[in-house]
């Protein structure tokens, strides 16, 4: 799929499902996520942090793929994201988007974010 057709796809969904492969099992994980962006990047925040599942299982397999509205995108290489300034200003974006109280309902711990290249 094309970048810009994933840009499309974004701009009209709140939610992604995301895959990744288990550290251990080596099966293919796929589960809802919510997402922010800017003119860079598409950003995951994890719900429990660097201790989420997925986010585990992303470290040791980098490669992702990223579903919306019957549209695919796999990524080869993610950029693991521990500064806590960068970090803040996902969150912030997340607070923005989808309403500060549900961030904090929803999402535990703010120690790591993941950023997906959009160009």
């Amino acid at each position: 799929m094309a970048l810009r057709d994933l840009r499309k796809v974004l701009s009209r969904v709140d939610e992604i499902k995301i895959t990744v492969v288990g550290r251990s099992s080596g099966r293919k994980i796929t589960l809802p996520v919510w997402f922010a962006s800017d003119d860079r990047a598409l950003y995951l925040l994890p719900v429990k942090g660097s201790a989420s599942p997925w986010y585990r299982n992303l470290l040791k397999n980098r490669k992702i793929a990223l579903g919306a509205r019957g549209a695919r995108w796999t990524v080869r290489k993610v950029t693991v994201i521990k500064s806590r300034s960068r970090v803040r200003k996902i969150a912030d974006m997340f607070r923005e988007r989808y309403g500060a109280s549900d961030v904090k309902k929803y999402y535990s711990k703010f120690d790591v974010a993941v950023g997906l290249p959009l160009g």
